[in-house]
């Protein structure tokens, strides 16, 4: 519960069958749409904690998979062998800290927020800019990639920036998305061979 009120349905639903969030169910229905997640694959997930999408991508690649989670908080969800969460900064990531490349990049980040829209709204765009930059360096060719960001001035140049990585790209607000939240998510699809 939080500060008093009820959880709403997908809070309920998530704490009912044991995932770590109710976020779980936006990478869900973005993957049963645009259908990302594949048996085998490597992911990487930035802004991991508190784990729900590591727990939605760890069942979808299966034991022949990986996914590596990134968060500046630790993660306390319980994972299989073929999942591992590290504390890292996201803005010092290299191949030394998370591998080789990966079939799909994952951020559900988000800034603590202020309360200003407009700050609130700029900061998320600078933690998407550098899942992006992160996506540009680590994704293969081919691969995919899921960003969240708060709706504000930014969005227009996330998506540009977004096209020239990716054949495709596309927005969605999840219906597991509060009422009240202004955050979307872009979906970059098909990798584009690098330059």
């Amino acid at each position: 519960m939080t500060r008093g009120r009820d959880p709403d349905h997908f809070s309920r639903r998530a704490q009912k069958e044991g995932h770590a969030a109710r976020s779980i169910y936006k990478l869900e229905e973005i993957d049963q749409r645009w259908k990302l997640l594949k048996k085998g694959q490597r992911v990487l997930d930035l802004g991991c904690s508190p784990g729900s999408w590591m727990q939605y991508a760890v069942a979808k690649v299966g034991p022949t998979g990986k996914v590596l989670g990134i968060d500046l908080k630790p993660v306390t969800a319980t994972f299989p062998p073929h999942a591992e969460a590290r504390v890292a900064d996201i803005y010092k990531l290299d191949q030394a800290t998370i591998g080789d490349a990966y079939d799909v990049v994952l951020s559900d980040m988000a800034p603590s927020t202020m309360g200003d829209h407009k700050t609130d709204a700029l900061r998320s765009a600078a933690l998407a800019e550098q899942a992006i930059t992160v996506a540009d360096a680590f994704l293969k060719p081919g691969g995919a990639m899921v960003v969240k960001v708060l709706e504000g001035g930014e969005i227009q140049n996330l998506v540009a920036l977004m096209r020239r990585i990716f054949d495709k790209v596309e927005r969605l607000r999840p219906q597991a998305t509060r009422q009240r939240s202004t955050e979307i998510f872009l979906v970059g699809l098909t990798r584009k061979p690098k330059a």
